[in-house]
């Protein structure tokens, strides 16, 4: 058994894009004991139908904070405009600032073909990040890494140019409502933006209780989908036995541009197999 401390960094465009897609994964990583941080390239500053700007986006700080508390990790909204997020020298110099600062062993990011420009620019940052981590001219104040973090690709339902495919999926059963809490605390997004966008918001109970159960059926069957969806490799990562028996499921894809993902370093760095 590998008894490494990790290190994960998690880096989405908007307050709760890294609790909808790694929530679960970050929550196991805390419970062995590990160190996780999700950071949140924008503000969330303009994603509403009410409000915006500076009030927006303390109320998005604060939420994120909530989330965070809920298993115990660190999340930092960087100041930039919701919406506004482009792949420059300079976000992509913060980006490696803060990877540095960080020395994350894995990073998660989203995919760059997404319907959001926002998504897209955040993995494309990432992406010019890699590498350029470790050379120590570019953002000399910033001490350079050694090595080359893995980075792996959040989930999503895109096909074009080709459809995501996971190279390692993580069963989250035992902490599947830990993640559902953190979502709920978004409530800005979860019952308020995002079901206008999406023309469903008198379908949102105005109840607090009611809110979270509405969201908890929704989101178990969405989980429980990926688990199903993914199925074969669950059983190759847990076996047989295991595999077959997970109910919710988180996955993630790896990207070339970080270093190479083995069966070495997925046992490594992995350590939800090791029982399997």
């Amino acid at each position: 058994m590998n008894n490494q401390e990790l290190r994960i960094l998690v880096i989405g465009a908007h307050p709760d894009d890294c609790d909808f897609k790694a929530g679960g994964t970050a929550a196991l990583y805390k419970q062995e004991g590990h160190h996780v941080k999700f950071i949140s390239v924008t503000n969330g500053d303009a994603g509403h139908h009410e409000m915006g700007g500076g009030p927006l986006a303390l109320r998005r700080g604060q939420e994120a904070n909530d989330a965070s508390d809920i298993i115990g990790i660190d999340y930092e909204l960087l100041d930039i405009h919701d919406g506004e997020l482009v792949p420059s020298l300079e976000n992509r110099y913060v980006i490696i600032r803060n990877i540095r600062l960080y020395k994350p062993d894995i990073i998660m990011t989203h995919r760059p073909n997404d319907y959001h420009p926002d998504h897209r620019y955040t993995s494309m940052l990432v992406q010019d990040a890699a590498y350029m981590v470790t050379v120590p001219n570019i953002c000399a104040q910033t001490p350079h890494l050694k090595k080359n973090p893995v980075i792996l690709y959040l989930s999503d339902g895109f096909s074009k140019p080709y459809p995501f495919t996971p190279d390692v999926v993580i069963g989250i059963d035992s902490v599947v409502n830990k993640k559902i809490d953190m979502i709920h605390s978004h409530t800005s997004q979860i019952y308020e933006w995002l079901p206008y966008n999406n023309g469903t918001l008198e379908s949102v109970p105005e109840n607090s209780d009611d809110r979270k159960e509405w969201l908890s059926n929704r989101l178990h069957r969405h989980f429980s989908s990926i688990a199903d969806k993914y199925r074969n490799k669950l059983i190759e990562l847990y076996g047989n036995e295991l595999g077959e028996s997970i109910q919710y499921a988180e996955a993630f894809e790896s990207c070339e541009y970080g270093s190479s993902l083995t069966d070495e370093s997925i046992s490594t760095l992995f350590p939800f197999f090791k029982n399997s």
